[in-house]
């Protein structure tokens, strides 16, 4: 029994992690005041930067450098849509995220002729952790280096977030442009990091997913970027908050795996964690309180 719980546990983190490391990066993002809906394309691109990395030096952990890179470029795009040119934030995430879709198509035929999936990857190598060894994988996971990287990187982000001058002046972005333009913060600029940042964790999120799953095959990420946008808003825009959320998705994508297809329709489990999600949403929308700026373009004032 014991071994089982363990199993589940282990099981609902591994999914977890790219929900809450991309619901971190949204949080970043959208307390500047810019809506990040590239979410999804992040992902996707990391994940497909991890591979190339990977395959190509055989060092997975190049590999984890190249799908932060990934993101990292796709979410600069965004900022320079969308701040830089003040176009429409929502517009600019879906396009991005038929870019990340078409492009890792495209790349995937031509780097490994095929229309589906890569070559297989080598994982970074867990190591032992003795006094946990009769919980079997969820000891497994604890040993992995990049799953302490993840967790580490979750809290971090929230202490940048909320426990530092450079959080506070990210927030003050989102919460108070006005504010923060007149006390000599660029707000461009604190918007453009926002979303760099959350380039960066998406595309750690997808790094995950790959080097998890041992290849990349298309369209990967499957609508878990838009998962973890939901997560953050029912974390209310806060990193750990959000990763506590992403919890509750995982565990479902954990019981679409294991419930048996006789006990309940294949299709009903297949559909059970976006119907947690838009459950979820629908009872806590009303109570959450986004960034008083999110989504507007900020203009300077004249003669300042």
């Amino acid at each position: 029994m014991v071994l089982l719980v363990a199993a589940f546990v282990a099981q609902v983190l591994r999914i977890s992690v790219p929900y809450a490391l991309a619901a971190a990066g949204g949080a970043f993002s959208e307390r500047t005041g810019v809506i990040n809906i590239a979410l999804e394309g992040i992902l996707l691109v990391g994940a497909f930067g991890a591979t190339a990395g990977t395959l190509a030096t055989g060092l997975p952990w190049v590999g984890v450098l190249c799908g932060v890179g990934a993101g990292l470029l796709l979410a600069a795009l965004h900022a320079l849509v969308t701040v830089g040119a003040k176009a429409d934030q929502i517009l600019s995430g879906l396009a991005l995220n038929l870019l990340a879709l078409g492009a890792t198509r495209g790349l995937l035929k031509i780097l490994y002729h095929s229309a589906s999936n890569s070559p297989r990857l080598d994982a970074i190598a867990a190591f032992p952790v003795p006094m946990l060894q009769r919980f079997g994988s969820l000891a497994d996971l604890i040993g992995q280096p990049l799953f302490l990287l993840a967790l580490g990187v979750i809290v971090l982000s929230s202490t940048l977030l909320f426990g530092t001058g450079f959080g506070l002046a990210l927030r003050a972005a989102g919460d108070g442009p006005r504010a923060c333009d007149g006390a000599g913060i660029s707000v461009s600029g604190m918007r453009v990091a926002g979303v760099l940042i959350s380039g960066a964790l998406g595309g750690l999120g997808g790094v995950w997913l790959a080097l998890e799953q041992h290849n990349f095959s298309d369209g990967m990420s499957a609508g878990r970027g838009y998962i973890a946008l939901a997560a953050m808003i029912v974390g209310g825009w806060r990193p750990l908050a959000g990763a506590l959320a992403c919890l509750l998705f995982g565990a479902a994508e954990a019981l679409q795996m294991r419930v048996p297809g006789s006990l309940l329709p294949t299709e009903f489990l297949q559909m059970l964690p976006y119907v947690i999600t838009l459950l979820v949403l629908a009872g806590w929308i009303g109570r959450a309180t986004p960034p008083a700026a999110l989504g507007e373009p900020y203009e300077r004032e004249e003669g300042r």
